[in-house]
């Protein structure tokens, strides 16, 4: 029966509708995360009776058709890229954008990724990088014993030198942006790389040209609203309940339609 393979589309598809709502509470205090969606659409359709068909010799035509659907198919998990709340920490070197933009990372194998994770470090060699030790583009280098470390909105970083009272700047945070940024390929921790449907990567200085300011011992939060997350986990739980009702609707009919021939 039919309608047993349709309802089973719809089970197939709540049930990744809960993944992906699973992992957005799971992210919801992941720094920089962005939740996702499930998008569905309707599969094909078997047209028993087209509409618009001619109904007799005299010319009529059927006003309405007699369209049967195949089930539910998922289209994709676009990502929400909305910004998230910033949230004061106190450290220096944590810093958030607010705004558009990335901050461009190099990965180990030479490449670059991108993020909104600005939860920063400092290497052995001075170097300020991610938590996984990949360095900030461009590279930036603290001099060994300096203080007073600033980050202005510009992104330029700046120190006091031993010996002096007056702040030199060491170095430019930059930023990357893209047309599409729904487009960008999530490639865990907290990275992103560019596809061909993210467009080019657009660098540039932060508080310039569109691009978003850089706000100094902050971060940004995930933008995970925990009440929508819990809303549409019921709903896609009371989805499944009744795709399987209707398989067991299904299985019943076909069970009774078997017993009149016994």
């Amino acid at each position: 029966m039919r309608a047993m393979y349709t309802a089973a589309t719809g089970m197939m598809a709540q049930e990744l509708n809960v993944q992906v709502i699973s992992n957005n509470i799971a992210n919801m205090r992941t720094t920089g995360y962005k939740k996702q969606r499930a998008a569905f659409q309707d599969l094909i359709y078997d047209h028993v009776r087209r509409v618009g068909a001619q109904a007799s010799d005299q010319g009529t035509i059927l006003p309405v058709g007699v369209d049967v659907g195949g089930g539910v198919k998922t289209v994709g998990t676009p990502r929400l890229m909305g910004q998230g709340t910033l949230a004061s920490t106190g450290n220096e070197l944590d810093v958030a954008v607010r705004g558009e933009g990335f901050f461009k990372i190099q990965v180990p194998d030479g490449t670059y990724a991108y993020t909104r994770d600005g939860s920063f470090q400092m290497d052995a060699q001075g170097r300020i990088v991610t938590a996984q030790g990949n360095p900030v583009q461009p590279t930036i280098t603290v001099p060994q014993n300096s203080s007073g470390l600033t980050i202005n909105m510009q992104g330029q970083v700046s120190v006091v030198l031993p010996g002096s009272t007056t702040p030199v700047t060491v170095g430019q945070i930059g930023l990357t942006r893209f047309i599409n940024k729904a487009g960008l390929q999530p490639i865990g921790d907290n990275l992103f790389t560019d596809t061909p449907a993210s467009g080019t990567p657009q660098d540039g200085i932060a508080n310039a040209d569109g691009f978003g300011d850089i706000q100094q011992s902050n971060l940004e939060q995930a933008n995970v609203e925990v009440v929508t997350e819990i809303s549409d986990l019921i709903s896609a739980q009371r989805a499944y309940e009744m795709n399987a009702k209707v398989v067991s609707a299904a299985d019943q009919m076909m069970q009774s339609t078997a017993n009149m021939f016994r």
